[in-house]
């Protein structure tokens, strides 16, 4: 079975690694030469929450040859339109393309590869790139806890989607969920508040928690989409024994607190994280946020559904991106809680 891996930023280096580490031979395609090239000279470098050097193949999309029967996709979202018809020139009609991205990316990659080709999945687990070669994990991904969740876009648990896992299953415990855009919006809704306000601030995981103002916009930020699934008939996946409406019940001060040890369980070992988002605006890099805050805008719009505080991530976001705006925790000044003005 010839696997690649399509964009080797932090996550795509971290599961290379693994998979390579436990036996299954996969390829990380970056256009990132520096990183490609020190992959290749010294190995796939993870530490943080772990520490090994694992030799691996890495190569640029421009040498790829051949047909691959399995690809995971871990390009942001905003390479698409350029990746994903590079990516078809590889393709049989049976391979399969797995997108790990963040928000809810399968409808545009079954655009461009075909449904009988595109399945997707959820990353329950995080990782920051710190240089070429180096990624840290955020997280203990040793501990047994489910790292995946992947599955149909129409659901089922198909053939294919059992060889997606038994891949995934080098790196650690897999899921298949009958329910895939529900767990897809789950993890969007996960993304949208903690990264969405991890970037919009300039902090990391644990500095969002600790402010109470910037940890009640995460509960916020959670209602607008928990109110945008309801209208869409969106069936939320659970995380951690939680249900997601938890996350975002902000109509009596008893459900706020519910929805805030929500947020604090979830991500009580997720403290230094920082949001990739972040990561791109401290290089100057566009972010994905139309794909994330942004996506939830464009579906609240299509419902008929107020999302208030995504458009403020958004707005925050962007400003941030067109130097207007600086990496502060004064922009909180812009989001009007209920508890806070």
């Amino acid at each position: 079975m010839k696997v690649a891996i399509y964009g080797c930023g932090a996550m795509g280096t971290v599961l290379g690694a693994y998979l390579n580490k436990n036996g299954l031979e996969v390829t990380l395609i970056d256009n990132y030469v520096d990183h490609v090239n020190a992959l290749n000279e010294k190995g796939a470098r993870i530490i943080g929450c772990a520490d090994l050097t694992v030799a691996v193949k890495a190569i640029t999309p421009d040498q790829m040859e051949g047909k691959y029967d399995l690809i995971f996709l871990f390009t942001k979202q905003t390479a698409n339109a350029e990746a994903l018809p590079h990516i078809k020139k590889f393709l049989n009609d049976d391979s399969i393309v797995c997108t790990l991205q963040n928000g809810v990316p399968e409808y545009s990659v079954d655009e461009y590869i075909g449904g009988n080709r595109t399945v997707g999945g959820t990353v329950l687990w995080g990782a920051t790139f710190m240089s070429p070669g180096v990624s840290e994990v955020t997280q203990d991904v040793t501990s047994g806890d489910i790292l995946f969740d992947i599955g149909e876009i129409n659901g089922g648990v198909t053939e294919r989607i059992k060889k997606v896992a038994e891949v995934l299953e080098y790196m650690g415990p897999v899921t298949i969920v009958e329910n895939l855009m529900g767990a897809r919006w789950s993890k969007l809704l996960l993304n949208s508040c903690m990264s969405g306000m991890s970037a919009a601030m300039g902090s990391v995981f644990g500095d969002i928690l600790d402010n109470p103002k910037a940890s009640a916009c995460l509960s916020y930020i959670a209602s607008d989409i928990i109110n945008v699934c309801e209208k869409a008939k969106v069936d939320l996946e659970g995380v951690m024994g939680m249900e997601m409406v938890d996350f975002g019940r902000v109509d009596t001060k008893e459900n706020f607190e519910k929805s805030q040890n929500c947020f604090r369980k979830f991500y009580a070992d997720k403290l230094t994280a920082k949001a990739s988002m972040l990561q791109d605006l401290e290089k100057g890099k566009k972010t994905e946020v139309e794909m994330i805050n942004g996506f939830v805008v464009e579906q609240g719009k299509k419902y008929g559904v107020p999302t208030p505080y995504n458009d403020i991530v958004v707005k925050i976001i962007k400003g941030i991106e067109n130097k207007e705006l600086p990496l502060s925790m004064d922009n909180l000044k812009f989001f009007e809680i209920p508890e806070f003005n």
